[in-house]
């Protein structure tokens, strides 16, 4: 599969885009801008990428608690996504949801989910309602490699087999389950190898590959549009950081982290366009850089002269 240059610069773009909003919104969050949790994704920028790039833009992914690259991947306004971190009324769900329930339909993001593996659930209904309408949407459903061991998830994959539905399964093994190490909770070097039991291909590639990992998540958006059914892809990364933001780490093991930053994904896809594609250089780099950080600056200035929503308003969107 050829990948053209503009779709090259599209990657680097993205990932650089999510790794300093994120590095910027870690830094709000510990200067008190906004309150609760978040948890971000800094070293996994190539899977997010990789995966929603593969995908039209009337097709949905189902984002985890720890969604805002995968959100920002898919299109989501940063400021919006900013304003939302703040639990201003200009935010993406109106100041409700803080970090871990990112959402807009305009863009095929569906509510972010903050009960390991309940994502799954909700994206296989939404692909069981396009096979019905006969749409041609295919859904891509983000996951961890802890997330993995629900029985969710387990239910779901078998149903999403069995129905042909058009759905992809999208586990990034970012090497830890909350405060838990894989070789904790998981025998198998890959769950791919799980894929056989649920009667769908199960393939594991490279996460910090987002030319590998695009590639990949692009055969399998085509087998779920050709009504082929789901495949589970197992992309193989890591967060730099804690489970959350202030998280100490004492659990992460000893050299781990200097050893994956040594695979930064962002690093990996920039020597590529430096020196064997020409189509990048320093001074490219840095305007691009330069937009990036003026977008996040944007976005930072939206949130803080946002609104917050008023007391009278909360039973308004309460269905129930």
């Amino acid at each position: 599969m050829r990948i053209s240059k503009d779709l090259k610069l599209k990657m680097y773009y993205t990932m650089t885009l999510i790794r300093r909003f994120e590095q910027r919104s870690t830094e709000l969050f510990k200067n008190g801008k906004f309150p609760g949790w978040i948890h971000v994704s800094i070293g996994q920028e190539a899977s997010a990428t990789g995966a929603c790039l593969a995908l039209n833009e009337n097709d949905y992914i189902g984002p985890t608690h720890r969604g805002h690259g995968q959100a920002l991947a898919k299109g989501m306004d940063p400021k919006n996504m900013m304003a939302e971190l703040y639990g201003k009324k200009t935010g993406c769900c109106l100041g409700r949801s803080g970090s871990m329930h990112m959402c807009d339909m305009s863009k095929g993001i569906l509510c972010g989910n903050a009960i390991l593996g309940a994502g799954l659930a909700f994206g296989a209904g939404v692909a069981m309602s396009s096979k019905l309408r006969k749409t041609d949407q295919v859904v891509l459903v983000f996951f961890g490699e802890g997330a993995s061991n629900e029985g969710i998830v387990h239910e779901t994959m078998n149903m999403a087999a069995l129905w042909d539905l058009p759905i992809v399964f999208f586990c990034e093994s970012n090497q830890y389950a909350e405060l838990s190490h894989r070789d904790f909770h998981l025998k198998v070097d890959t769950i791919a190898t799980r894929g056989v039991g649920y009667g769908m291909p199960g393939v594991t590639i490279d996460g910090n590959d987002v030319l590998e990992v695009y590639k990949t998540t692009s055969k399998a958006v085509k087998r779920a549009r050709d009504g082929n059914g789901p495949t589970l892809i197992d992309s193989i990364t890591c967060r730099w950081d804690g489970h959350y933001v202030g998280d100490p780490m004492v659990y992460r093991k000893e050299g781990d982290l200097e050893e994956w930053k040594k695979k930064d994904p962002i690093l990996k896809l920039e020597k590529s366009l430096f020196k064997q594609d020409g189509i990048l250089n320093k001074d490219g780099k840095q305007k691009m850089i330069e937009k990036i950080d003026q977008t996040i600056a944007d976005a930072e200035e939206f949130a803080e002269n946002s609104l917050y929503p008023e007391p009278e308003e909360a039973l308004e969107n309460v269905y129930c």
